[in-house]
């Protein structure tokens, strides 16, 4: 296991933020899509299924609507996040473990977060969480120059501003596009899912991030 070649405490843990340390597949994301299609319903003039059908074409060819929307239509990037991430009742719709913040101070090495989301909406999140203090940088779209994960541009910026050795971090995600890319750069990688299938790219499967400190620490002798 290639995660086990380089000790925990001397690892650059980043990790990905929805559906990686929350699961925002029951709230935030049902939330997130419809205002996202409403968005698109009044930049295209199109109906609910349009709406749809753009959304879920840019999000499988760039990895998220915004790519799409600037790469093809110029849009306003800072415009689309603040009209698509407006949760008053967040704190009511994160999903998290409580066991989360003790498994992640068991890890060690250095720690941040990797998100497409826009900051207001990340560190909301992680404050709700109690772990605002327990990564060592938050890195978000906006850092990225709204150019998210897969694309390699993003995940560039964020060695280059921490002076990051790639082989030196794992990168933890739900999605195996962002996991590929990272692989790509040299990056060991951990997938969060509860599927079984083998990856050739994924060096790690967890169904938490919680089980990470003990299937690590069980492979490394350090």
């Amino acid at each position: 296991m290639r995660l086990a070649r380089i000790a925990p405490s001397r690892r650059v843990w980043i990790f990905d933020l929805d559906n990686t340390l929350h699961d925002a597949r029951a709230r935030i994301f049902p939330a997130m899509h419809e205002q996202i299609n409403a968005y698109l319903r009044r930049y295209f003039g199109v109906d609910e299924a349009g709406a749809n059908e753009i959304r879920e074409r840019f999000w499988r060819t760039y990895g998220t609507t915004l790519n799409g929307l600037m790469r093809h239509h110029g849009a306003d990037p800072r415009h689309f996040l603040r009209e698509t991430h407006v949760f008053p009742e967040l704190a009511e719709m994160v999903v998290h473990e409580n066991a989360l913040k003790h498994a992640l101070a068991l890890l060690g090495g250095q720690k941040l977060v990797f998100s497409n989301a826009p900051r207001h909406y990340v560190t909301e999140v992680l404050r709700i969480m109690g772990m605002a203090r327990t990564f060592d940088a938050v890195y978000t779209i906006e850092d990225a120059r709204f150019r998210g994960k897969p694309a390699a541009h993003g995940f560039l910026m964020l060695l280059r501003k921490h002076h990051l050795d790639p082989h030196r971090c794992a990168f933890i995600d739900d999605a195996l596009e962002n996991l590929r890319a990272a692989h790509r750069l040299g990056m060991s990688t951990v997938w969060v899912s509860r599927e079984r299938r083998r990856v050739p790219y994924v060096d790690l499967r967890v169904g938490s991030v919680r089980e990470l400190p003990r299937l690590v620490f069980r492979g490394s002798s350090a």
